[in-house]
């Protein structure tokens, strides 16, 4: 683990969630995030996302900060775990009950998935806004959008517009199991963290209005953002546990590395092949180039090196 007590203007973070090992469109987000963060002289800083019991895997995390030391990508700090910060969590939701921006929803994803536009996706059509119907019970808790334009400037991508209100309607903050939502809970950690930067995959893209919607209600700070394209398979599937991505081997030296730095569209040293691990990581951080990044949201992942 790295360690450091200097300030910074720059301050990233990895987030994985414990669903399963490293693969390797994980390992290019902990990548580009890392490099980004060290080439610009700043912290990065490691949070587990352990907030869905349910999807998680035993086992998970500390493979994850093992394949991460193993590749060279050295955090500053302890590892923060989102498993014991629900006071913070709670305490965010009572500022924004406190200020009317709450309700009770009974609906389910069924109801909802019924009761909208074909072809429009799941948008939350208000059903529980103004009061529960006759004899429903709230399940969920959802907060109050309303019909302003959110306008984000991505670094990668370009400026990102959502109205909240067309798009995605009241969404939820506390789940039906009790469980608190995402989108919650990354913004009050980034918060609280003091991350200045956020370098994620494109498949977060369309969940940032929403977060900065949640900044804004609350107070908080908006982090710069960059939205890496995420690696998928012929099918066009994002790698993951769904499409079983097989999870990336630190013993094939440094060829995943390479492979990731290619994908990422970076330079590489001529004698790339028969450099070390730490040779090439810090050849990558001098020469990072956010202009050289692919500007797309899909990109085909490349064979995978194996040991």
């Amino acid at each position: 683990m790295h360690t450091s007590t200097d300030k910074t203007l720059y301050r990233g973070r990895f987030a994985p969630s414990p669903t399963g090992p490293l693969h390797f469109g994980s390992l290019v987000a902990a990548l580009g995030s890392y490099l980004d963060a060290r080439h610009n002289r700043g912290e990065w800083l490691v949070r587990v996302e352990d907030l869905d019991p349910p999807r998680e895997v035993a086992g998970a995390a500390d493979s994850i900060l093992h394949t991460l030391e193993a590749f060279g990508l050295e955090w500053d700090g302890p590892v923060v775990y989102q498993s014991m910060r629900n006071g913070l969590y709670d305490t965010a939701l009572e500022q924004l009950a406190r200020n009317g921006k709450l309700y009770g929803c009974a609906c389910t994803r069924k109801e909802i998935a019924d009761s909208s536009i074909k072809g429009q996706g799941t948008i939350y059509p208000g059903t529980c806004r103004n009061g529960l119907p006759a004899g429903r019970t709230a399940r969920s808790v959802r907060v109050r959008v309303d019909d302003t334009c959110i306008r984000i400037t991505d670094r990668l991508q370009g400026i990102v517009e959502q109205r909240l209100a067309d798009e995605v309607g009241d969404f939820v903050l506390r789940r039906a199991d009790q469980l608190v939502a995402y989108q919650l809970a990354v913004v009050i950690d980034d918060a609280e963290q003091g991350i200045t930067d956020v370098v994620r995959g494109a498949d977060l893209l369309d969940s940032t209005p929403r977060q900065y919607y949640l900044q804004q209600q609350l107070g908080l700070p908006a982090p710069r953002y960059l939205h890496l394209p995420i690696a998928v398979n012929a099918s066009r599937e994002k790698l993951g546990k769904q499409t079983h991505a097989g999870a990336v081997q630190p013993d094939a030296g440094n060829r995943i590395l390479i492979a990731a730095l290619t994908f990422l569209q970076q330079a590489l040293p001529d004698d790339a092949a028969m450099a070390g691990q730490a040779e090439l990581l810090q050849w990558a951080t001098v020469h990072w180039n956010v202009d050289a990044l692919p500007r797309k949201r899909l990109q085909p992942a490349p064979e995978i090196p194996s040991a």
